[in-house]
């Protein structure tokens, strides 16, 4: 199942981060994002033709974060948007994070 089809699931703390291998596998799979220096986020920043298309993005992504119970920091201005993830409970990457990138993506699409 792709990860933009995956649905997040309530991260209580009693999982473990993704190991490092774990996390490679899943960056392949949302193309354009990056691994923080400590390996514990991931980031993406778009680019958009002016501030209210940003805006919007940012807008949308909030939404989406809000119905998924997972929240990423927004950072947005003129003509483009940045997104970075992490499960604050684990300290690290879930594969909640990656799922939510992956939607992140499908707006982009829309």
């Amino acid at each position: 199942m792709l990860l933009a089809e995956k649905r997040c699931i309530p991260c209580h703390g009693e999982v473990s981060a993704l190991t490092r291998k774990d996390v490679e596998n899943h960056l392949k799979q949302v193309q354009g994002w990056s691994l923080s220096d400590n390996a514990s986020h991931i980031h993406r920043k778009f680019i958009f033709p002016d501030f209210k298309t940003a805006l919007t993005f940012a807008n949308h992504v909030g939404e989406l974060a809000e119905e998924a119970g997972h929240h990423p920091e927004i950072c947005f201005g003129w003509g483009y948007a940045k997104v970075e993830i992490w499960t604050h409970k684990v300290g690290g990457l879930h594969e909640n994070d990656f799922i939510l990138a992956a939607q992140i993506d499908a707006l982009e699409e829309v």
